[in-house]
C-alpha cells in the first residue's frame, strides 16, 4: 500500500507516518500542500492519500475535490476541523473518512483498514 501523507506541519507528516509505520505500513510519502501532492502523485501514483484540511496554496477539501478525478486513490482526513458540517463536507467530496487531531495510533489504523476494506 503505497500512501502519502499530506501536511502542512512536518512534525505532524512525521506524527503521522510514525503511526502508520507502527501499523505495518512502509511505503509511505510526504507532501506540505494538496499542490504538491498532486505533483507527487503525477510523477509517481498512489493507493491512499491521508490529508489536512487547513493548508496553503491547496486545502485538503480541494486536494479531496481534486482526486475524486482518479478513483484508484482513496483519500482520508486527519485533521482538527471536525464540526459534524465539516465531517459530512468532506465525506460528501470524496473522504473515505476523517480523525480528528490530536488522533490516537490505534483510532488512524482503524480508519485507514476500514477504508481499504471498503
Amino acid at each position: 500500500m503505497r500512501i502519502l501523507v499530506v501536511d502542512d506541519s512536518r512534525a505532524m507528516r512525521s506524527l503521522v507516518c510514525r503511526a502508520l509505520k507502527a501499523a505495518g505500513y512502509e511505503q509511505l510519502r510526504e507532501a506540505g500542500n494538496g499542490a504538491e501532492a498532486l505533483q507527487s502523485i503525477d510523477a509517481q501514483p498512489v493507493d491512499f492519500v491521508l490529508t489536512d484540511w487547513n493548508m496553503p496554496e491547496m486545502d485538503g477539501l480541494a486536494l479531496v475535490k481534486a482526486l475524486q478525478a482518479r478513483p484508484a486513490v482513496k483519500v482520508g482526513m486527519v485533521t482538527s476541523e471536525c464540526t459534524a458540517e465539516m465531517i459530512s463536507t468532506a465525506r460528501a467530496a470524496g473522504a473515505r473518512f476523517v480523525v480528528n487531531k490530536p488522533f490516537t495510533p490505534e483510532a488512524l489504523k482503524q480508519a485507514l483498514e476500514q477504508a481499504i476494506a471498503s
